[in-house]
Order: C-alpha cells, then sequence, then structure tokens
C-alpha cells in the first residue's frame, strides 16, 4: 500500500521473516503485521512480539506515537490464525497461550499512553479489529472491510469488540454480532469503530507527518485520566485530539444503505434472537429477510450467547469484556461447534456446518446460561 512501510516479506521463505516489522522513523514507532499472504492473520509469534514492542515504545521517550499496519496489499488483519487453532483443537494440544496473549494486547492497545494510530486498510476483520478498534486514532480507507463474523465458526466476537460493538450507535452493534455484516468506511465511521477517512494514496503522507512532527501533529491534544477505584485501580483513558490534519471524506457508497438503519434499529431491539428474526422476516427490504437467513445459517449456539455476551458488555469496562472473553472462549473450546465451523468454513470449505444444537430452538435460556456460570 505505502513506500512508507517497513519492506514486508511475501515470499515462499515468508515463514522465516519476522511476524512483526519494528522501525523507529523520527518520532513515529511503526508497526507493520508481517504475514500478508494469510493477510497479517494474527500467531502467537506475532501477539508476543507486537506486544513486547508495544511496552517497549511506551517507555521510550523518543518515540511519541505509534502507527500500526499491515504488509501487503489485501488488509490490515483477517483476524486471528484460525487454521492453526483447528491444528491444536484437533490435535488436542489446544490453543495453548493464544486467547490469553491476544487479550492481554487488546488491553494493552485499549489504555495504551500514547497517541496509537491503525490504519484499517482493507480486509480488517476478528482479530484485527482488537488490534486496530481499541486504539486512539482510527483511520480508514476507501478498500475497508470491517466485520466480525465469528458466529459462522461457532465462536463469538470476541477480542473485547463487544464493548465497542455494545456502544455502537442504535442497533448496529447487535447486527454487527450476529450476522457478521461487513462495514465500509463510511459505515464504520458511523459505528464508532473508526475516526476519520484517508484514500489509500495518502497514507504516506499521513506517516511522514507523524514521522516529521510528532506530537505537533496532534494540536491540542490532551489525555483525561479518570482514577476508578472500584476496578483493581486500573486507568480509563479518554483521548480528544485536535488534528492538525487535512483528513478526506469517506465515499458516501461506503456506508449503510438509504434506509437500512432504519430496519436494523427496528428489528434487533430487544433480547430475543427469535423475535428478532421475526422482525427482520416482515421487513420489505431484502437486505432485512437475508440478514436472518444469515443469522439462521450461524452456529445457534452462538448466536444466543453473543446476544447475551453483548447485552452485558453495555455496562462493563473493555477490561471486564476482555475478561468475559477469555472465559467465554475457554468455554467455547468445550463444544463441537467451534471445531465444526472451522472445519466447514477454512479446512474443508464445504460451508455446510453440521451444528449440534442444530436450530436456535434447541438452544435454551440455561444452555446460553452455563456460558456465563
Amino acid at each position: 500500500m505505502s513506500s512508507s512501510k517497513p519492506k514486508a516479506t511475501d515470499s515462499p521463505a515468508e515463514g522465516d521473516a519476522p511476524p512483526v516489522l519494528s522501525t523507529i522513523d523520527g518520532a513515529l514507532g511503526h508497526l507493520t503485521l508481517n504475514r500478508p499472504r494469510q493477510i497479517n492473520a494474527l500467531s502467537i509469534p506475532l501477539i508476543q512480539q507486537f506486544s513486547a514492542q508495544l511496552d517497549a515504545w511506551a517507555g521510550d521517550d523518543a518515540v511519541q506515537a505509534v502507527l500500526v499496519d499491515g504488509a501487503g496489499e489485501r488488509g490490515l488483519c483477517a483476524g486471528g490464525d484460525i487454521k492453526a487453532l483447528y491444528a491444536g483443537i484437533v490435535s488436542g494440544e489446544g490453543p495453548g497461550s493464544f486467547f490469553s496473549d491476544e487479550y492481554a494486547m487488546n488491553a494493552a492497545i485499549a489504555h495504551y499512553p500514547k497517541p496509537y494510530v491503525a490504519i484499517m486498510d482493507g480486509i480488517t476483520m476478528g482479530g484485527g479489529i482488537g488490534i486496530a478498534g481499541h486504539g486512539s486514532v482510527r483511520v480508514v480507507t476507501e478498500t475497508s472491510q470491517l466485520a466480525m463474523p465469528e458466529t459462522a465458526i461457532g465462536l463469538f466476537p470476541d477480542v473485547g469488540a463487544l464493548y465497542l460493538l455494545a456502544r455502537a450507535p442504535g442497533e448496529i452493534g447487535t447486527h454487527m454480532a450476529l450476522s457478521g455484516a461487513r462495514l465500509g468506511a463510511a459505515a464504520a465511521i458511523e459505528a464508532g469503530l473508526a475516526d476519520h477517512f484517508l484514500t489509500r494514496r495518502r497514507v504516506p503522507e499521513l506517516v511522514a507527518r507523524l514521522a516529521r512532527d510528532g506530537r505537533s501533529v496532534l494540536d491540542g491534544f490532551e489525555r483525561d485520566l479518570e482514577r476508578d477505584f472500584e476496578r483493581d485501580f486500573e486507568w480509563d483513558f479518554e483521548w480528544d485530539f485536535e488534528w492538525d490534519f487535512e483528513w478526506d471524506e469517506a465515499p458516501a457508497d461506503t456506508g449503510f444503505a438509504a434506509g437500512a438503519r432504519e430496519w436494523i434499529d427496528a428489528c434487533y431491539r430487544g433480547d430475543d434472537v427469535d423475535e428478532m428474526l421475526a422482525r427482520l422476516d416482515a421487513r420489505p427490504e431484502d437486505a432485512a429477510r437475508q440478514a436472518a437467513a444469515t443469522i439462521r445459517a450461524m452456529s445457534p449456539t452462538s448466536v444466543k450467547v453473543t446476544l447475551r455476551a453483548l447485552r452485558d458488555a453495555a455496562s462493563m469496562t473493555v477490561d471486564e469484556v476482555l475478561a468475559q472473553d477469555l472465559s467465554l472462549v475457554h468455554r467455547f473450546l468445550t463444544v463441537p461447534d467451534l471445531r465444526e465451523g472451522i472445519r466447514a468454513q477454512v479446512i474443508d470449505k464445504d460451508r455446510n456446518p453440521r451444528w449440534d444444537p442444530a436450530s436456535l430452538d434447541e438452544v435454551s435460556d440455561a444452555d446460553v446460561s452455563r456460558f456465563f456460570d
């Protein structure tokens, strides 16, 4: 995407290349996810290297801001390396430290003490939302495609994404969480998952400005800290930026279709999946009825657990959501849908998962509650 990136490796020897490229350019610490053939899918080595570099730069006065992007032209990050996860499930070895390392990284990003600029060019899904969505400055381009599609593989939107989706306007977050809907640039900004739009050809300009001017680009930069004595003395950060930088306007065709917000907000209200589906079925819009069909094709267990977790997340801190994520993911590892979903969608690619239970009617409230006990 940009000549300003550290040189990426996309060759048969990619496995020998570092999974994260890190450079300091002027005042800017620049991290590039470097697994382009896998659309920069997150692995344990990548997460650990990324986290270690973030930690080092947090205490380095020479680094005034951090920018994160992805190698290659396809996207920032397609999510976790679910082929590796599948191999661990099949072998009985499990995921190792993947999820605990990933969620700790998400928390570090959410509380990072310096401007953290994420370039969500291209595909930014699943774990990619965790890399970018908790940052202080989130930039989308004309190629951006944001989604949390985990219910399609028998999981749930993790990486703290439910914290973000629970705070999206109206019921956008519910639509995304249950159906895995993809958002373009303008829709992502409306949903609160991104802050600014920049055409991808201008991304090198932003990188150069940050490297050259550092915090002076952030004219009037302020950080408000609120000490929360009720939650283990953790800090909550709220950023207020006044940029000395001219952003672009997101194209209208990357936003929600005309009228979409009306049916999304009307249909996804409440806490009952069956009622939501009935309202979607009754709508005149093809997109609404297609959303209902899509949700019915997802793991029934995932859909119902996701809705409960999403509603709970509305009253949680980001750290509490991540703690809930870690508890839930270990529950999902004990039921068959995750293995089956990955098999159907990624390994065999027959797109015909055999969910167990097979229908929403078969997933009781008690079944859902067991995930939260």
